[in-house]
């Protein structure tokens, strides 16, 4: 199963934000995409799914940029990622034109249950645990590269 490019970049932008913590300045998404080598564009977009989801708190203005809640930062990995990925089949049985062994393929459910493993594995993981090192120092080692 290959996740997302749109919650890789979610994942990468939370566990940027877990290692800065709520003390220091709060970063702008632009700082984030930048950090984390992502487009502006694409940031923008998973920053705005994130906060929907609870798991980041932006404010906008002076004094304002990105932080990750609580909930960001100690839920259940697994939740985020469903959530972020939605409910899809692995496979499009259902596409156009649609599988002609939908009616009585085993496979559709042997996915749907291995997809159900993978997520069930992140379950008892956290934003947080993902940062310890040495996956914490090097994420503060990220800087912003600066813009054209």
């Amino acid at each position: 199963m290959r996740l997302t490019k749109s919650t890789d970049i979610a994942l990468r932008i939370t566990m940027r934000l877990a290692v800065l913590g709520t003390t220091d300045d709060a970063p702008t998404t632009r700082e984030v995409a930048s950090a984390v080598e992502v487009p502006y564009t694409h940031a923008a977009k998973v920053v705005s799914k994130l906060q929907h989801l609870g798991a980041v708190e932006a404010r906008r203005g002076r004094g304002g940029g990105l932080t990750l809640t609580t909930a960001g930062r100690t839920g259940s990995l697994g939740r985020l990622v469903r959530e972020l990925e939605g409910v899809d089949d692995v496979v499009g049985c259902e596409d156009d034109p649609p599988c002609p062994l939908r009616g009585g393929c085993r496979l559709r459910g042997a996915l749907r249950a291995a997809q159900e493993a993978f997520y069930a594995s992140l379950d008892p993981l956290s934003v947080a645990d993902l940062v310890d090192s040495p996956t914490g120092p090097l994420l503060l080692s990220l800087t912003p590269r600066p813009t054209d």
